[in-house]
């Protein structure tokens, strides 16, 4: 076989093929210029076939058949071509089984299918997975405001038959970057917001769980992308290689099931994936395991570290009501811990009342803001990042400072991350966030920090740029004071959980009456109701606490100047005229 492929080397670099030299034909007879051309091509064929002789190259014999169409198809090495590197580093590094693997192939054409090894290394099976329409927008998954009671429902996105699909040991998909094709040839860049990516995501995501649980096996999921992953779905923890547009996942399988058993957007509400009795039990989606009944055992009550976390930075305006949350988050009974994290500006004094309050304190270094104002409020707002270096705690619950507690809000802890209350548009708020510590994801938010743009310029804008998917809280959570003024209303309905004091602080105020009424601008902050309920919490606090929200002298001539202006447009509601009794003025 070898001698033949000389000869049809030799024929190629004569400019002949061997079926066409003539029987009598001898090279000694050719002209001068002949000989010559025929002597310098056997001169340059001549290492290459002394080498091919020696060390036969795959890559050569590959260019050889390449170049010629005729050159024998025995030739063909596929079943000694090298893997792909995410193949390689999955086979080599991290599985030690000896059979071919069952890989899984998502948004592959069939030339691209075509091109991978064969012959011992993988056993290829096609995904069959209809694109997302068009119509599924990123504002209908993820749309402003919700009739929660009843729920609405979200649109409907194509998912693998996850049944025909079994014994899967890798999930392959070629994940886009933002741009969608349109039927007309048209390409529309969608951004990080994309649809189908998210579509391409979640397949992955739940072919992975049916794949892995009822098994003894890792089942991993690999991307090829110019772009990084969804790190909502796929988290940096476990992403075990990562080479150019290679990502190979070793996803913790719990918590991805977690993670596809929520709704596609925040079009509905996140139910908890509850793992204590007693609790709403969420409605799971059956996935059919190879030769078992489509059954499921129930979750483990694992026992896990939780916490709430609050954070202080950059001035001590906020320790009062600091210590008014943990005293009204205690009054409910949690079962979890309060964790406080304070940078340089807040003074031992203060951290003193913080503790005898109930918050375990933790000092940090504050994070700037790099796209805030100079003099911007917001300035050291990426502060709050710092709540994903508590990996002490599997789970922890953001919340700001400026929050009361009504009721008991520990049964929150079994939504998964990341899950909080609606903003505008799209956006959620930060000031309540359900989250995962990972130190991993702590360093992506600062690798990412100066490159995202905030659109506020602080946290609530850089974590909107970072986590797009996100699962929506109930509005009984996460009560802001602007909503007080539907139907006229402005007292707390019964059903809430928490208030989170936009606009004038109540602690910041007259005890006497809410004193947003005292600026026109802020009176859908201004509550009269919600601004006593603060006052109840502060009402029980011990007396040595108290006095942590005294009024300064700067803050008396601020407030009584405001009272002042509102006299003289003469503001409707005439809270101006009602005599300050607060005996917080005399100290």
């Amino acid at each position: 076989m070898r001698s033949n492929s000389y000869k049809y080397i030799i024929s190629l670099a004569m400019g002949y093929n061997k079926t066409n030299l003539p029987t009598s034909y001898s090279i000694y007879t050719s002209t001068s210029k002949q000989r010559l051309l025929i002597s310098t091509l056997i001169f340059i064929s001549f290492p290459l076939i002394l080498l091919c002789s020696i060390f036969p190259h795959t890559q050569l014999l590959n260019i050889i058949r390449l170049q010629s169409p005729h050159f024998p198809t025995s030739f063909h090495p596929s079943n000694k071509a090298k893997p792909p590197k995410w193949l390689e580093a999955i086979r080599d590094a991290h599985l030690t089984h000896q059979r071919p693997l069952k890989v899984g192939l998502v948004n592959f054409k069939d030339i691209e299918q075509s091109r991978l090894p064969v012959g011992g290394i993988a056993q290829y099976i096609n995904i069959d997975l209809e694109p997302v329409s068009h119509n599924v927008t990123w504002k209908k998954l993820f749309p402003e405001w919700i009739n929660e009671n009843p729920s609405d429902k979200c649109p409907t996105i194509p998912m693998p038959n996850q049944r025909k699909y079994i014994g899967l040991d890798v999930v392959v998909a070629k994940l886009p970057c933002g741009e969608r094709s349109y039927d007309n040839g048209s390409r529309e860049k969608e951004g990080i917001r994309d649809v189908y990516r998210l579509q391409i995501s979640l397949a992955i995501a739940r072919l992975i769980v049916e794949n892995s649980i009822g098994t003894n096996k890792d089942v991993y999921g690999v991307f090829i992308a110019k772009c990084e992953p969804m790190l909502e779905i796929f988290k940096c923890d476990d992403l075990v290689w990562h080479g150019g547009s290679y990502w190979v996942y070793k996803p913790h399988v719990q918590k991805l099931r977690e993670i596809t058993s929520m709704p596609l957007g925040t079009c509905e509400l996140a139910h908890p994936y509850t793992r204590a009795s007693g609790t709403k039990q969420l409605q799971e989606n059956q996935m059919t395991l190879p030769n078992t009944q489509q059954t499921r055992s129930p979750r483990p009550n694992i026992i896990r570290r939780e916490a709430y976390v609050t954070v202080l930075h950059s001035s001590e305006t906020y320790v009062c009501g600091a210590i008014a949350l943990a005293q009204s988050t205690l009054l409910t009974n949690t079962t979890k811990d309060l964790i406080l994290l304070a940078d340089h500006t807040i003074s031992d004094h203060s951290i003193k009342g913080l503790q005898s309050a109930g918050w375990k304190t933790k000092r940090i270094r504050r994070i700037r803001s790099p796209k805030a104002n100079p003099n911007a409020y917001n300035k050291w707002n990426y502060s709050k990042l710092r709540v994903w270096q508590l990996t002490e705690y599997d789970k922890v619950m953001f919340i700001d400072s400026d929050f009361i507690v009504l009721q008991n809000i520990d049964h929150f802890f079994d939504y998964p991350q990341f899950s909080a209350g609606p903003n505008d548009k799209w956006l959620f708020n930060s000031g309540i966030m359900v989250l995962e510590p990972s130190e991993c994801f702590f360093r992506t938010l600062m690798s990412k920090r100066h490159t995202l743009k905030s659109y506020n310029g602080g946290d609530q804008g850089y974590l909107n740029e970072v986590l797009t998917w996100w699962h929506r809280l109930t509005r009984k959570l996460t009560f802001m004071k602007f909503y007080v003024h539907e139907g006229g209303n402005r007292s707390v309905p019964i059903d809430r959980y928490t208030i989170h004091y936009l606009g004038f602080k109540p602690w910041l105020c007259y005890r006497d009456y809410d004193c947003n009424w005292d600026r026109f601008d802020h009176h859908r902050f201004a509550s009269d109701d919600v601004h006593a309920r603060w006052w109840r919490v502060y009402d029980a606090l011990p007396k040595e606490l108290q006095k942590y929200c005294r009024l300064t002298k700067q803050l008396k001539n601020v407030l009584h100047r405001r009272r002042v202006e509102a006299q003289k447009v003469d503001l409707n509601h005439g809270h101006w005229k009602i005599e300050i009794k607060d005996p917080r003025q005399k100290i």
